[in-house]
């Protein structure tokens, strides 16, 4: 009989003021709207979690799991939050997602006027909801959406010239004004797929396992940590397939050591001349990489404030997963907001030792 009763009991339900999900409608929390709704028996209303209404007794509150579940209730929905309809953080990203799609299919650059019209909105606040969403401004994401059919139309061998105004620049000035930043290169040497474009590296040891350099004509273009050498300089081959890869020489060699040298001591600072190659909004999240002052770390949310998109935490973790800078770009110093180290693609024991030398503390690994 008793193990028949066991069976039917039911573990009772945690008071509302000790479940999780309170502490996030006392936050007002917009990133726990749609996961659940809750009711208030004193006044009859039920709610989304962001509701900016008087903070009811938790004595008095019901949680729900769907908005079925607060409908059932019999209660009205609230008129300050409006649980029955998306929520505005939903809205808004239904609203970019509709302007990028229109951004991508335009020929040429719409105005931000004309997009906020079509959105309903004005400029002012379209502008302000596209960035934080997205991370750019309309602009940047326009011209990084040229930048990319100028790459795919090279790619296809198209001639310069067709690929530059099938991308909607007015004028092929315009379009060599920003090139080199925009492909890493001459046009027609990316239409060539990079060929005979020379990289110079050179291969050094330090206490954290070897390190590889490589330079392109205008500057530093990666710098790769690991165990062996020849996958270094494999790796370096898949990253420039049609580059012509070239030892470097006594005067290089002096250049990895500096890299060496930071690695070391991480106080003697670095100042190299870079050649940072990705798209708009990676080359914005990685000078913010490189305003971190040595010593200190800061959180993926924190960046994505820094760089006004405070939606886009893991756009901001992606971006320093594409880094291949090590130490020169430091993504090391970003961490997650709880403390925890995170993920490093040169190993999370080589990011310990590098911000336990920044803090001058004894490293751990």
């Amino acid at each position: 009989m008793f193990i028949t009763l066991a069976k039917h009991l039911q573990p009772a339900p945690l008071p509302v003021a000790h479940d999780p999900r309170w502490a996030r409608i006392v936050a007002r929390d917009k990133s726990a709207d749609g996961a659940f709704w809750y009711s208030v028996a004193t006044t009859g209303v039920y709610c989304r979690p962001s509701c900016p209404s008087r903070r009811a007794n938790p004595a008095n509150v019901q949680l729900h799991n769907t908005l079925q579940a607060a409908k059932a209730t019999g209660f009205r929905p609230c008129r300050r939050c409006n649980p029955d309809s998306p929520s505005l953080e939903a809205a808004n990203a239904a609203m970019v997602a509709d302007a990028c799609r229109r951004i991508e299919a335009s020929e040429a650059e719409p105005s931000l006027a004309e997009l906020a019209d079509a959105a309903g909105r004005s400029p002012g606040y379209f502008h302000r909801v596209f960035k934080a969403v997205t991370g750019l401004t309309p602009k940047d994401y326009a011209a990084a959406q040229r930048a990319a059919r100028v790459r795919q139309g090279l790619e296809d061998g198209v001639s310069v010239t067709s690929a530059i105004y099938d991308a909607g620049f007015n004028s092929s000035g315009r379009f060599y004004e920003k090139s080199t930043g925009m492909l890493g290169m001459t046009p027609t040497r990316y239409r060539a797929g990079g060929a005979n474009e020379e990289i110079r590296f050179a291969v050094g040891e330090t206490s954290l396992g070897t390190i590889l350099v490589a330079s392109s004509r205008k500057g530093v273009a990666s710098i790769l940590l690991g165990q062996d050498p020849d996958a270094l300089v494999r790796d370096l081959q898949d990253r420039f397939p049609k580059a012509r890869l070239i030892g470097g020489d006594s005067d290089y060699e002096a250049l990895v050591a500096r890299v060496v040298g930071f690695v070391e001591a991480p106080a003697l600072g670095l100042d190299l001349p870079l050649d940072v190659r990705g798209t708009a909004f990676q080359q914005r999240v990685w000078q913010a990489l490189r305003d971190i002052p040595a010593g200190r770390t800061v959180s993926y949310a924190e960046i994505a404030r820094r760089i006004g998109a405070p939606k886009a935490t893991r756009a901001i973790a992606a971006a320093c997963a594409a880094n291949t800078l090590a130490v020169a770009i430091p993504c090391h110093r970003v961490i997650r907001k709880d403390g925890a180290l995170s993920g490093y693609a040169w190993s999370a024991e080589r990011k310990r030792a590098l911000l336990d030398r920044e803090a001058g503390r004894p490293s751990r690994a």
